[in-house]
């Protein structure tokens, strides 16, 4: 539950890359808004936990793209991991 406080938003190299290269315009700037707005402000009511060796990872959907993140409480942070394609995103690099 959200307590009304934003987190800080940390985003790891892999999605500023997704981001600023790869990803397509629409899908970028719903992605930078959902994590800048919802993402930060309920992480848990956003996503979903991941099981299995994705364990700790909680997964997001925006379309047919995937928003993978922990969520930390000391320091209060959401830590976007990575951003693709639900085809690509479970599997390792």
């Amino acid at each position: 539950m959200s307590d009304g406080q934003p987190r800080e938003l940390i985003l790891t190299p892999p999605p500023r890359r997704a981001l600023a290269e790869r990803l397509p315009e629409a899908v970028a700037a719903a992605v930078v808004d959902f994590v800048t707005r919802t993402l930060v402000m309920n992480p848990r009511r956003a996503g979903k936990p991941l099981r299995s060796e994705l364990a700790g990872i909680w997964s997001a959907r925006r379309g047919t793209y995937r928003v993978l993140y922990r969520v930390l409480e000391e320091p209060r942070e959401v830590v976007v991991l990575r951003v693709d394609r639900r085809r690509d995103v479970y599997r390792s690099s």
